[in-house]
């Protein structure tokens, strides 16, 4: 057989040839691991969650809660539908890369256990947070403490919990990711109650206002309706009867000098007496008044 001419066409047909196999074969293996691996992870978180919870019986274990940041949260339940508490997955960059967390919580937010799920940390060091956190020993135990009663930074930063020898770094990342864990759990129950609050105050507020103001406005409306009608027809008639009662008045001093001249007709002669008579009949106002 007769051997390929070495040239530069030839070598890039024989590099081509080479990595579309290693290609093929790399996906190959990719596809058929996929699957074990996936459910590998999953059996290992769904361990994790159950291990970092209280153990009750009957729990049940509520569908996942992803907020934005990535931080994933798993509520649980006991058989009566009570909650018990919460298994939340978050994540930090430690000293050698990126590592992820299962923390348990309880109902009033005290540690449970936590689980690391995937680290890159330094083999001998920065690895012992899998364990250190976990041990009785001086203050390096975070288990059945609070983040919200505790100072989760470490005693090097003049915190309460020991950092692990020699991988401050690790340590402080790790305690950084159980204080996420434990803030992202609690704000999703303060908005909740607020948002509650917020709606029973609306739904009520307008239902208040109807039933006090309705039946006011109305019962005004009705009083000054029949007030106006009442009173405008009244009006009237007590302004006639005043101006008869003013003409009548009025009459009464006129009629008196008419009754005087019976003592004057006897000292006064008659032509004197008639005058005033004359006057009297003249003035056909004061007759007819008098009359």
């Amino acid at each position: 057989m007769k051997r390929l001419e070495s040239n530069l066409l030839n070598m890039l047909l024989s590099l081509t040839i080479v990595t579309l196999a290693a290609a093929a074969l790399l996906g190959g293996l990719y596809v058929l691991t996929e699957e074990p691996i996936a459910k590998q992870k999953a059996d290992k978180q769904e361990k994790a969650i159950t291990s970092v919870l209280p153990q009750v019986e009957g729990m049940q274990i509520a569908e996942a809660e992803e907020t934005d940041n990535g931080i994933i949260i798993y509520r649980a339940y006991d058989a009566e539908h009570n909650y018990i508490g919460a298994a939340v997955q978050t994540s930090e960059n430690g000293f050698g890369g990126k590592f992820k967390l299962m923390v348990g919580f309880d109902r009033d937010g005290n540690i449970v256990n936590y689980e690391v799920l995937e680290h890159q940390e330094t083999p001998g060091l920065g690895d012992h947070m899998t364990d250190w956190f976990k041990t009785d020993k001086n203050r390096q135990s975070v288990i059945g403490k609070n983040t919200a009663t505790t100072n989760f930074t470490v005693s090097k930063d003049g915190g309460d919990v020991d950092a692990i020898t020699a991988a401050t770094i690790s340590s402080r990342a790790f305690l950084k990711a159980v204080v996420g864990a434990y803030d992202v759990l609690k704000e999703p129950e303060v908005q909740a109650s607020t948002g509650a609050t917020a709606l029973q105050e609306e739904t009520e507020q307008p239902a208040d206002s109807l039933q006090t103001a309705e039946p006011v406005a109305s019962a005004d409306t009705i009083i000054t309706v029949e007030e106006v009608k009442q009173e405008k027809p009244a009006e009237p008639v007590k302004k006639s009867k005043k101006k008869k009662t003013a003409k009548v008045a009025a009459a009464e001093p006129v009629a008196v000098p008419v009754a005087e001249p019976k003592p004057v007709a006897e000292s006064v002669p008659a032509q004197e007496t008639a005058q005033p008579a004359e006057n009297v009949v003249s003035n056909p106002e004061t007759t007819q008044n008098h009359e």
